[in-house]
């Protein structure tokens, strides 16, 4: 009997703080601060990938809407061109099951891409694709030397052709 009577005190004291925490707030007038914002939201940042038209590599800008890091870049050129480019004339040699991809940064300015597929049987300009999308993302005045790997076979270092 005692711990129903102590549950309900303290149920009615629990209700009396919600009570009293609401005190002290007063009623106000509406404040007017101006209009509401209008237009479109601008895209944080651009994410350059390596697409193949006419059987050569041209770089294709892509507006985003947040920073992406390199093997996310990387994975939408295992991914089809969107309608867009596709109407351009734009494909993509790097298959599907390449992904998922990671990048590490090595010394001496060089990066490894690792990939799910075996990466001596890639495409030359699938190669060159991931290589120059991964070195896009550096700085231009300093590309880094890239080496593609996966499945036990290594391709490079290389540079992006462009």
């Amino acid at each position: 009997m005692r711990t129903g009577l102590a549950r309900r005190v303290l149920a009615a004291g629990l209700v009396s703080l919600v009570a009293v925490a609401g005190c002290g707030v007063r009623p106000s007038d509406v404040i007017t601060v101006g209009d509401p914002p209008s237009g479109g939201v601008a895209p944080t940042a651009t994410i350059t990938l390596y697409l193949v038209k006419n059987g050569r590599l041209s770089a294709v800008t892509r507006l985003g809407g947040r920073p992406m890091f390199r093997a996310d870049t990387l994975a939408l050129l295992a991914a089809e061109p969107t309608a867009r480019e596709q109407a351009r004339g734009f494909t993509t040699e790097v298959p599907p099951e390449a992904g998922p991809f990671s990048v590490t940064a090595a010394p001496a300015g060089r990066l490894v891409v690792a990939l799910s597929a075996p990466a001596g049987e890639l495409s030359t300009l699938a190669i060159d694709q991931i290589v120059c999308t991964a070195a896009a993302a550096t700085a231009p005045e300093s590309p880094p030397q890239v080496t593609v790997v996966g499945a036990g076979q290594s391709v490079g270092p290389r540079n992006c052709p462009k």
